[in-house]
């Protein structure tokens, strides 16, 4: 035989039966206070403030449960959101939840509270769980959303790295939250195997920049975009000016190891980034040749040793940039500047062979210069010149163009 019920049982076991009669007329009471306290749920779409609805509905039922056997705790506070829809965590935050929470809690206490001092408690006592349980949700739904970005951030950096680039790049690029503004490049070089992402973010937000971060085993990849509004410089008065992309390395390089740091060439959108990427790939791998090179270096101020190490682009971008236009604009100033560099950067045997003045010379040097933005009065500068003549005739001729004839030569 079973024994007799003590009378706190009795009393429990008419509280719940009492409990199940009045769900109906809580989620009633719940739904109108929503309504009426809560702007953001009176804005949703239909719905939207059903499956929130649904939910305070599951949450009114899971306390008479827990009420019934409060050892359920765990299984049932996690299960009042089970029965949303996944969106709905996406288009409610944590806040708003918490408000949800508090309006169900003091509908449910207000009704029962004249009923039973042990059920007000249990209420605050439930309503504490629920408040917990809702933190982990959001806490797992936040980690598996950022696994899923650092997984898609990892595809479009690739992406940009082979050129494999597809219809869906545009849309994966802005279901990370891109906030750059036009122009890209890629910046590439050496890190550790740990290193500190969120820095390198916020050191970009600082320079007015967004990134992309990608990281190969020991290479590391920054994708850059100019931010619409760049934040101010710490004390700073006014807008902060925009920066140019190599300022912008210079910024972010403490976030790299030793070794190269090669920032490819400005493009257009960063759906083109792929070639600013392949230009930076490039230059890191020939940076080391060039003894002084800075830290960051621009590619294009490795062309030569990136077009001697077979880099196709880079001869291309030699002959585009400096032969052609020059052909283009002037035989003259081809010709001169020819003879400028083959003479070793003198004037006055440039001069000689060509029959004119000195100061000629250097007039028609600095036309080259506004043409093509090279000064090939620099060692380096010199170097690249000399490069692009050699491409652009190769190219154009498959041999060097013969010496211009001097006045009274057959």
């Amino acid at each position: 035989m079973q024994p007799d019920a003590t009378p706190m049982d009795r009393t429990k076991a008419q509280e719940l039966a009492w409990l199940r009669t009045i769900t109906g007329e809580l989620s009633t009471r719940t739904i109108t206070r929503l309504d009426d306290t809560l702007p953001w749920y009176g804005n949703m779409p239909p719905s939207r403030r059903s499956a929130i609805g649904l939910v305070a509905q599951t949450g009114i039922s899971s306390f008479i449960q827990w009420y019934e056997d409060p050892t359920s705790t765990p299984w049932i506070a996690s299960d009042v959101f089970s029965a949303a829809p996944r969106e709905l965590l996406r288009s409610i935050s944590l806040q708003e939840t918490l408000q949800l929470i508090r309006v169900v809690v003091s509908v449910v206490e207000d009704r029962v509270a004249p009923k039973s001092e042990a059920l007000r408690e249990a209420v605050l006592h439930y309503s504490r769980d629920v408040a917990f349980a809702a933190a982990d949700v959001y806490a797992r739904a936040a980690e598996a959303r950022g696994l899923w970005d650092a997984r898609l951030e990892a595809l479009v950096v690739d992406s940009i790295l082979t050129g494999e680039s597809d219809d869906e790049l545009p849309s994966r690029i802005a279901a990370l939250g891109w906030h750059g503004d036009g122009e890209a490049a890629v910046l590439v070089g050496t890190a550790e195997r740990y290193v500190d992402v969120d820095q390198l973010r916020r050191s970009a937000r600082h320079a007015g920049a967004d990134v992309l971060i990608g990281l190969q085993g020991t290479r590391l990849v920054l994708v850059l975009g100019r931010l619409d509004a760049p934040l101010p410089e710490p004390g700073a008065n006014g807008a902060a000016e925009r920066l140019s992309f190599l300022e912008i390395a210079q910024r972010l390089a403490d976030g790299f190891s030793d070794g190269p740091l090669v920032l490819g060439p400005t493009v257009e959108n960063l759906v083109d980034a792929s070639r600013s990427a392949r230009a930076a790939l490039a230059g890191v791998a020939v940076a080391r040749s060039w003894r002084h090179a800075p830290r960051p270096v621009a590619a294009d101020d490795l062309l030569p040793e990136r077009a001697l190490a077979g880099d196709g682009l880079a001869r291309r971008t030699l002959i585009e940039q400096i032969y052609e236009p020059l052909a283009a604009h002037s035989g003259e100033l081809l010709e001169t500047l020819w003879c400028y560099l083959d003479n070793g950067r003198s004037l006055e045997a440039t001069a000689r062979e060509l029959f004119v003045h000195p100061n000629t010379v250097r007039y028609r040097l600095k036309k080259v210069s506004d043409v093509i933005g090279w000064n090939a009065t620099g060692a380096r500068e010199a170097l690249i010149l000399q490069s692009a003549l050699i491409a652009g005739s190769i190219a154009q001729h498959g041999r060097r163009a013969p010496a211009p004839k001097r006045e009274g030569s057959r």
